[in-house]
């Protein structure tokens, strides 16, 4: 029995929780959230210790685990002495907003022999996986165009971009990390970013972003378009296309059934589309998590790598790099 402590339980952290519970190999040992009454209410549904420290969370000796899903700012300091205590850690992107930072700890447990795995859900996805084993096995020939479009059901609120760290860091990091895992070791190398405020008055007021578009190219001359907003009034827009010498797949949108409805108003009627992340990708969630359980299980390298979350960070840095001087940004991941 693997025994987790779970840092933040928010949202995301909720749902973290169930699925650390449902898991026949696990169990939930303790929550840590500088908001008690959210660490309680999780204390009280699963039975697990409601801690009035990180450190006892993170350094016991009875836990085998640490699932991050805390504030962004308290990732580092959470994976760092996680890590140095001889915990498996899986951490909720992005590992921080800060590449100087992400660099330090880098380098304070390249000596940690633990796996540490960085939370790039979409990966997971059943659809979008499909893709990129087409990629590998050449289904659809020689790779030329990836083209993803991501798009949230409505903006969030003034205080959630208040520490998002801005758009290109907080959505299209999603993007970028699901560009490099169909690329494989086709590295991107540049990056040309557009965007716009059009939608949120709350995003106007920070500064930040609510509409954007950026072509990518890899090593190999692949070129990859991403397109995002944070407002799609039919739901939860995730779809990826690959584009190659011999065909074409897509992953699409979901919705809740697959029934088309024919009427004298309506002609191949479907379901609305999930409506936002936590249902579209409630499966990707969970074999997300599985892999990690084996992966600790067997003593062996997270598939979603520490470096995996720098190198999506250092893209987002560049697209903004591109986006502050109007020109096309060649991208290093020294």
């Amino acid at each position: 029995m693997i025994n987790f402590s779970l840092m933040g339980a928010g949202r995301i952290g909720k749902m973290h929780a169930d699925i650390v519970n449902n898991h026949s190999e696990c169990n939930l040992k303790y929550v840590y959230d500088v908001n008690k009454k959210f660490a309680f209410e999780l204390e009280n549904k699963y039975g697990c210790i409601s801690t009035e420290t990180a450190e006892e969370a993170l350094t016991d000796k009875d836990v085998d685990a640490v699932l991050i899903a805390s504030a962004t700012p308290t990732h580092i300091e959470f994976i760092t002495k996680a890590g140095k205590s001889g915990k498996a850690v899986f951490c909720e992107k992005p590992i921080d907003l800060d590449i100087e930072k992400v660099n330090v700890c880098l380098k304070e447990i390249k000596d940690v022999k633990i796996p540490i795995q960085i939370g790039f859900n979409r990966r997971f996805d059943i659809s979008h996986r499909k893709l990129q084993e087409a990629r590998k096995s050449n289904e659809i020939g020689q790779l030329e165009l990836i083209v993803i479009t991501s798009r949230d059901p409505e903006p969030p609120g003034i205080d959630y971009l208040k520490a998002a760290g801005g758009f290109f860091r907080d959505t299209t990091i999603h993007d970028f990390d699901l560009s490099r895992f169909i690329l494989g070791d086709d590295p991107i190398i540049q990056v040309s970013a557009f965007a716009s405020t059009l939608i949120s008055e709350e995003a106007r007021e920070v500064g930040d972003h609510d509409t954007a578009m950026f072509i990518l190219k890899s090593k190999s001359g692949v070129l990859i378009h991403i397109n995002n907003s944070r407002r799609a009034v039919y739901g939860y827009d995730q779809r990826v296309e690959i584009f190659g010498s011999n065909g074409m797949m897509i992953s699409g949108n979901q919705s809740p059934t697959s029934v088309e409805k024919f009427t004298n108003s309506h002609t191949k009627a479907n379901d609305p589309i999930h409506y936002f992340f936590i249902e579209r990708y409630a499966q990707a969630y969970k074999d997300q998590f599985k892999d990690f359980v084996q992966t600790v299980n067997s003593k062996s390298k997270a598939s979603v790598s520490f470096e995996d979350g720098r190198n999506a960070l250092i893209i987002a840095n560049a697209a903004y790099e591109s986006l502050n001087s109007g020109k096309v940004v060649n991208i290093s991941y020294d």
